[in-house]
């Protein structure tokens, strides 16, 4: 699927959140009903009176519902001086009304998921919340409140900017980030696609207030803004709702101007060089493609998938199977106006980035001259519409996934998309090579001389209505029921068996949308002695099963996949082997196959296991200049003092490649003969599936597999270490590190974990309403992530704590204090009835979310079978959660968290 780059308000850590919100509202007369445009699949466009746009996507299978608004301005809108302003705007819509002065702290009280995120055409909000007619309500009347009245004040203006600039000097630490950035600029002489979204440094931290107003109060109104509500919710209150909280702003007097700047044709290639520290060479490319209206974009997409698809894109093949690159990457920039195909190699040193180029364009060479073969067209298809299907059955993705198609000129060209896709031929994705990968229209990494122009001139949609037409779409996705998702109900229907084997099973059927399935599987074996000094042969091992099997090569397994429109993942670690699967109810039977040759009947070919070493060499020695990672494995290092040939000792970078390199597939073929068997494990599946059916499959599947070696559980241990600080310097990072961590003994069944938890909640892992979040980030704008993480183990006594932040280097000293004055007022001073009443609701909305999601509630069985427990335990708890006294979970924390027994890294370009 094509492929988008954004900047998010939450900065890779998943917050969950939620909002209330004030009507801002009054107006001389009601305004008209809302009018209905058309229905498509499911989905129904109405426009109100003041011009704004509502799409209603119904989904009672799933028991949450998702508001979106997406704003259609971006980067594309700015103008000079202005870049990054959409970008930090979105920030600032977050800093409250005069009616929601603390927005992160409504959101953290009713426990939805959020962000909002800024790309080149448009800025999009969005919450999933649990399905109630209040929580529809709040997030209605919260987002038109922001949209018109949010204060944008010149104070917090500056401590926003410099979470900004630490947001931009983050992307300035990956030389590949950077690289492309610096291609794209070259490849746009005028458009503002050339110019990240995240904005110039000198606009972000000089922006007057008064222009960032006057940017908010012409982009952000309702003429301006589609309206997206999808999930379990009555049709006609929401319209209600909608009309009583957006029909009633007023239509703004003014008339917003198109943008008009239009990319002329290249006329030569055009070359960027870039020169920083760093470990890992890199070389990308970038050709002019037609916006994601075009007719072309689709074959496009094909295009891509079949270059860069580990493991048969012709790419890969040329590059990363023969050991030249760790790795080939590629996306579409399908945007409303013409963007880009960009491709991007990461080379293996030793390997001069001027003869990778020169390989890689002889490659697509060769793909103009002759095209791809029918069969990586086929499977191209396959895997783009596995993904399109996906989407198509979570609602929530799919509400958030139409701001894309909106910014890009309309909803309903995702269905022309998928309706072209199953229509590209060979032919199609032969034409669209030949037109737009053309040596003059491509933008890359060195110079190449060329002897005349080949001007390529790229085609324009001019009338998008017009090519639409009268489109009516598909039939919509089978719907699922509206399932209970209390501890109690899911006890009631969930079914427990034992298989033959040994194995434990959970079986929960349901109707889900589009009869999607999930399946969960941990096959344990082995103890601490016998794998004593296999630990990386545990993590390889699975990785490499999937690779070959006696009756399928990879591609053959990844090719059925794709038809099969599933996912099926497999991955290791001392001791256990872990498999996941996500598919369709006619197909989990397939699926089930294929994993049971996976298992039962891998080849380990060793071919495939020199291209995992190559490419695992290469992500550590990217992370010896990532003072994100450093930070990270020097804590994780100290908190695991085990000897060297412990399977839960952790080596340094180096150690780890050597050890890579001496690794060899004897030594996984000696670990799956002698260890892997299916004795003990345990297996969850939700969805919709036939139970006996899928019980006996399983059962045939693992029968009669027995491991030769015996079975401990192998422990996590809380060790008792004296507190440490490390300081890693490495030069020419413009972001810094911070990562502290300690352990104690605890496990979920603890009597002091419910206070912990409420707890830690307060402290940093609720997010930006959190104490960590609102000083460090809201007031001092020190830091652009910042957090804290309590974990205890399910059966283990080992509980830890974790602490982040990324910041500039210069702000380090200020982060370092403010994290130990935070620890320790929580521990001396405690917290407030406010802050443990948002606590409490935040984590148990959190938890009655996380069970929507049938993937995250079959991870929440096979726990459960390990552990030895039922749904109760969660019931149970959550009535803990709710007793937990201010006073409790101060003398928890006290008890447990003592901050001169931190072990603490600071990693970057530290300066004292």
């Amino acid at each position: 699927m094509m492929n988008r780059q954004k900047w998010s308000l939450t900065a890779g850590v998943f917050l969950v959140m939620s909002f209330a919100s004030n009507s801002f509202l009054s107006a001389a007369k009601s305004p008209a009903p809302p009018e209905k445009v058309r229905t498509v699949e499911g989905i129904t466009e109405y426009s109100l009176e003041n011009g704004m746009k509502v799409l209603l996507f119904p989904d009672p299978s799933s028991p949450k519902v998702t508001v979106n608004l997406t704003l259609l301005v971006g980067s594309r809108h700015e103008g000079y001086g202005e870049t990054g302003m959409a970008h930090l705007l979105e920030h600032m819509l977050f800093k409250g009304t005069p009616t929601h002065k603390n927005i992160p702290k409504e959101l953290q009280a009713r426990g939805a998921q959020f962000n909002g995120t800024t790309w080149f055409d448009r800025t999009n909000y969005y919450e999933t919340l649990p399905a109630s007619e209040d929580n529809l309500e709040f997030a209605l009347k919260m987002e038109a409140d922001r949209m018109m009245n949010s204060y944008v004040k010149a104070e917090d203006l500056a401590s926003e900017m410099t979470v900004v600039r630490n947001e931009f000097e983050r992307g300035e630490n990956s030389p590949s980030r950077m690289l492309m950035q610096k291609v794209m600029g070259s490849a746009f002489e005028w458009h503002n696609y050339g110019k990240s979204t995240i904005g110039n440094r000198a606009d972000i931290e000089r922006v007057p207030i008064d222009r960032l107003k006057k940017f908010y109060k012409k982009y952000y109104q309702p003429d301006n803004a589609v309206l997206i509500v999808a999930g379990k919710f009555d049709q006609t209150e929401a319209l209600k709702l909608i009309n009583q909280y957006f029909g009633t702003i007023p239509r703004p007097e003014r008339k917003l101007d198109s943008t008009y700047t239009e990319e002329p044709p290249q006329e030569g290639e055009r070359v960027v060089t870039l020169r920083r520290v760093g470990e890992v060479p890199v070389v990308g490319v970038v050709y002019h493609i037609p916006a994601a209206a075009h007719k072309d974009m689709a074959a496009l997409d094909v295009l891509e998938s079949a270059l860069t698809s580990d493991p048969s894109g012709v790419l890969y093949q040329a590059l990363v199977k023969t050991k030249k690159a760790s790795s080939v990457s590629g996306s579409i920039f399908a945007l409303h106006d013409p963007g880009v195909l960009r491709l991007i190699v990461e080379v293996v040193k030793g390997n001069d980035p001027q003869v990778i180029l020169g390989i890689m364009f002889d490659t697509l060479q060769t793909v103009i001259d002759k095209g791809i073969s029918p069969d990586d067209v086929t499977r191209a298809k396959e895997k783009l519409l596995k993904q399109y299907e996906q989407a198509e059955n979570n609602s929530s993705r799919l509400a958030v996934e139409l701001s894309e198609w909106v910014a890009m000129g309309d909803w309903r060209l995702r269905f022309l998309y998928r309706d072209a896709l199953e229509k590209v031929t060979p032919a199609d994705v032969k034409r669209v090579a030949d037109l737009y990968l053309k040596e003059n229209n491509r933008t890359v990494g060195i110079f190449v001389p060329v002897d005349k122009s080949e001007k390529v001139s790229i085609p324009q949609v001019n009338d998008i209505a017009k090519m639409i037409g009268d489109y009516k779409g598909r039939e919509t996705v089978a719907m699922g029921e509206d399932f209970d998702v209390s501890p109690e109900n899911i006890d009631k229907r969930t079914t427990l068996k034992t298989l033959s084997s040994g194995v434990k099973v959970a079986l929960l059927s349901k109707k889900t949308r589009g009869e999607e399935v999930n399946l969960k599987m941990t096959l344990r074996y082995g103890n601490l002695e016998n794998l004593n000094g296999k630990r990386l042969a545990c993590e390889f091992l699975p990785v490499v099963m999937k690779r070959g099997t006696k009756k399928m090569t990879r591609q053959e397994i990844e090719d059925a996949l794709n038809k099969l429109r599933a996912q099926l993942s497999i991955s290791g670690s001392p001791g256990q082997i872990n498999a996941s699967i996500k598919t369709r109810r006619e197909n989990l039977g397939k699926v089930l196959d294929i994993l049971k040759d996976i298992l039962r009947e891998p080849t380990l070919p060793e071919s495939e296991l020199e291209v995992l070493k190559t490419q695992q060499i290469a992500m550590l020695e990217k992370q010896k200049t990532d003072p994100q990672s450093r930070a990270i494995l020097s804590v994780r290092r100290q908190l695991r003092p085990y000897s060297v040939e412990d399977p839960r000792y952790v080596p340094d970078i180096d150690q780890e490649i050597k050890r890579i390199k001496a690794l060899t597939q004897s030594d996984l073929q000696s670990l799956y003969e002698n260890f892997i068997g299916a004795s003990v494990g345990e297996i969850a599946v939700v969805g919709d599936f036939a139970e006996d059916q899928t019980f006996s499959q399983l059962n045939s599947m693992l029968e009669n597999w027995e491991s030769k070696a015996a079975y401990k559980h192998i422990p996590a241990m809380a060790h008792q270490i004296p507190g440490n600080f490390t300081e890693i310097i490495i030069p020419d990072k413009a972001n810094a590190f911070y990562f502290a961590g300690l352990t104690f003994p605890m496990n979920t069944s603890s009597p002091d974990y419910p206070d912990l938890i409420v707890a830690g909640s307060v402290l940093g892992s609720s997010g930006l309403s959190s104490r960590l979040g609102d000083r460090v980030r809201q007031k001092e704008g020190l830091a652009y992530g910042v957090g804290a993480f309590i974990h205890a183990d399910s059966i283990d006594e080992r509980g830890s704590i974790s602490i982040y932040a990324s910041c500039n280097p210069a702000n380090m000293n200020k982060v370092e204090v403010a994290i130990k004055e935070e620890l320790n007022l929580l521990s001396s001073k405690g917290i407030t009835k406010e802050e443990l009443a948002n606590a409490q609701k935040g984590y148990l909305e959190q938890q009655e979310v996380s069970r929507t999601n049938d993937s995250s509630l079959a991870s929440i069985l096979t726990a459960n079978l390990f552990a030895k427990r039922d749904m109760k335990y969660y019931s149970e708890l959550e009535e803990k959660i709710n007793a937990v006294t201010a006073e409790a979970a101060q003398q928890a924390f006290a008890k447990y968290i003592h901050p001169e027994n931190l072990i603490i890294t600071v990693s970057g370009s530290l300066t004292d």
